[in-house]
């Protein structure tokens, strides 16, 4: 095998940045090839930094998304494709309004299938990452994330499906992202109050029954990528909209991160070669 390939599937920009960052920092270093694929171009995001909520930045929000995923994916180190939907946005409110029409959360599911179908057999990732069934957190563009990356994975390996969208590939792995957990929270807090300092993570934790960490039980896979941190941490800041740089994001030093958690967490939900639980290796199985 000459190269190993990744695709890391993500439902708009910015996510690619702060979900498993450092992982595909890490391997396009090591000379993997990746991938990111943003389904959508996240128009409808709202702008959750102050230096950027400006008249001028809400005029051509499309075009200054567009140019802040270029910006991370060249910190990243990966290539770079738009599936091209649009941004359904989060609804809000009691009753949920509904969503808006064409967006990406409405289009029949076979419209981005087959796209993803079509960039998965062109690439011919040996290995894709994306959502869990919840999305990660419930946005309708994340749950679709899920859906669409799922179908793509099944149907790329099918010659009877999207025959126009090439030559059939079996990508051997497919891993659903788990970035968000408890005691990597509790580590980090516990840290901040050694130190004297008042933690970020306190409101999340008084809700969070420590007994009760449904995405701790579900990670086979832990990357180590703590020498790519700091590039993830300049991607995420390259998604200046959405990101505020004096954010709860920023808080907890690097150097506490690298010593108490220096892994990105992963669930293998599919594979076509044989698998050895626990994993550090995404691509585990592969022959390289």
């Amino acid at each position: 095998m000459s190269e190993l390939r990744l695709m890391a599937v993500h439902a708009h920009p910015d996510d690619e940045s702060s979900k498993g960052a450092a992982t595909t920092a890490r391997y396009a270093a090591e000379g993997v090839r990746v991938m990111v694929v943003t389904l959508t171009g996240g128009e409808r995001g709202d702008i959750l930094n102050p230096a950027m909520d400006l008249p001028e930045v809400h005029g051509r929000i499309t075009e200054v998304r567009r140019d802040e995923m270029a910006k991370a994916a060249e910190i990243l180190g990966v290539e770079h494709h738009w599936l091209g939907f649009v941004d359904s946005g989060l609804p809000e409110g009691d009753p949920l309004p509904p969503l808006p029409d064409g967006c990406f959360a409405r289009v029949p599911l076979a419209e981005p299938v087959s796209r993803l179908v079509q960039v998965i057999r062109e690439f011919q990732p040996h290995v894709l990452t994306t959502y869990d069934e919840n999305g990660g957190y419930p946005h309708p563009d994340h749950i679709r994330c899920h859906e669409v990356s799922v179908a793509a994975y099944d149907a790329a390996s099918d010659h009877r499906l999207y025959p126009e969208a090439g030559a059939p590939w079996n990508v051997s792995k497919l891993y659903y992202n788990h970035g968000f957990l408890r005691q990597r929270m509790q580590l980090l807090q516990d840290e901040f109050a050694k130190n004297g300092r008042q933690g970020p993570f306190g409101k999340w934790l008084e809700h969070w029954d420590p007994d009760h960490d449904l995405f701790a039980n579900r990670v086979t896979t832990r990357v180590e990528c703590s020498e790519y941190f700091s590039q993830r941490d300049d991607a995420l800041r390259a998604h200046a909209t959405q990101i505020d740089p004096k954010g709860d994001f920023f808080h907890a030093p690097i150097e506490w991160q690298q010593r108490l958690w220096p892994t990105e967490e992963f669930e293998l939900a599919r594979s076509r070669v044989p698998v050895n639980l626990p994993e550090d290796d995404l691509f585990t199985g592969i022959e390289k």
